[in-house]
């Protein structure tokens, strides 16, 4: 749905569009490399971060023949009345989102937002609405979409030769050691809003619906395993009931050492897919096998930055084309609320102890 405001003021020009980087944190320095690669899409315009030192040591990674000389931001609101920035690029952890989008939408600044949108379902339907309201555009960071293997897939599935979808099989086998936990906030329900679901396998979550459709009921176990120290879970184990009649199981955890690939097993009337470490491999039922994509980092091991930035680039360069067509971007707000309803209903599954309609 493309957006009619006279706030947000599309550029229609050739030049790159501005970008601001809201925090310094981990996956900072992949949405950088992503800015840098994405030069002829957007162009740096500064960052802020917590700690202005954060934010110095990040500028050190771009080239010295970089264009410009980005600027380091006291304040969300220097950010907000900086007339070159068109697109905030928001990377804090979720418990503070609301309050910095808040100024840069209500002065027309298109976010592009990292996953989670927010802590709870509540408050990124709230970061939605408010971004509707402001008639602004909101993209979210779910860049495993954009995986050659998961477009693939998309395609495949949309053509419809595979036939009906009977039955789904997820599985999110990562490891965090206890010195990621020890972060301050890291995995308590202030800060990010929850453990392994809304951390991790939000990512496989937000992959699979794109593939299979909405989730009818869930029905849930999550725990917190003995090796961790963490408020959250770690560990989530569900049955689901896809809206088209499949049937589906899923389990997620940060305790799988040394940690593995998630996967994706969809299967069809005629063929069966298997998405793992950015390789698809399709196996029909007449003995054929196709595959498409490269096997690629996926983070899901002690390193969690263990992959490449090309598919933030990706999310950014269509980002600012939806800024400059005023047109909708791969993954909008709205559409993302689908896998935080889902985290939700899994939750309440096992907070109450019975299947629950999504």
């Amino acid at each position: 749905m493309a957006i009619d405001s006279n706030k947000a003021k599309p550029n229609k020009s050739d030049k790159p569009l501005g970008v601001a980087l809201i925090g310094a944190g981990m996956v900072a320095g992949t949405h950088l490399q992503a800015i840098i690669s994405a030069q002829s899409s957007v162009i740096l315009c500064g960052v802020l971060a917590r700690r202005t030192e954060s934010a110095v040591k990040l500028l050190e990674e771009l080239p010295l023949e970089y264009p410009t000389k980005p600027k380091i931001y006291d304040t969300i609101e220097q950010v907000a009345n900086d007339d070159s920035v068109d697109i905030a690029i928001v990377v804090t952890p979720p418990n503070v989102r609301e309050k910095l989008i808040t100024p840069l939408a209500k002065d027309g600044k298109h976010i592009l937002l990292e996953k989670p949108i927010a802590r709870t379902v509540a408050e990124a339907t709230s970061i939605v609405e408010l971004c509707e309201k402001a008639k602004v555009h909101l993209g979210i960071v779910f860049q495993h979409r954009l995986r050659e293997a998961s477009k693939a897939a998309k395609r495949i599935i949309e053509s419809g030769t595979l036939g009906k979808l009977g039955a789904a099989e997820i599985n999110v086998p990562w490891w965090r050691g206890q010195d990621y936990y020890d972060a301050l906030g890291r995995g308590t329900y202030e800060r990010d809003g929850g453990g392994v679901l809304i951390s991790q396998a939000i990512h496989t979550l937000d992959l699979m619906l794109s593939l299979t459709g909405p989730v009818s009921h869930v029905q849930a176990m999550a725990s917190t395993s003995m090796f961790h120290e963490m408020e959250a879970e770690d560990f989530v184990s569900a049955g689901f009931k896809f809206e088209n009649g499949a049937v589906g199981s899923f389990s997620a955890s940060t305790c799988s050492f040394p940690g593995t690939a998630e996967s994706i097993y969809l299967h069809f009337e005629k063929a069966s897919l298997h998405l793992e470490a950015g390789v698809l491999n399709i196996h029909w039922r007449n003995g054929a096998l196709e595959q498409h994509g490269a096997t690629a980092g996926t983070g899901g091991g002690a390193d969690p930055m263990a992959f490449t930035h090309e598919w933030h680039q990706q999310v950014l360069e269509d980002f600012s084309q939806t800024v400059r067509q005023n047109s909708t971007p791969l993954i909008s707000g709205r559409e993302a609320l689908m896998a935080h309803q889902l985290i939700h209903a899994i939750e309440q599954s096992e907070r109450l102890g019975r299947k629950i309609e999504v």
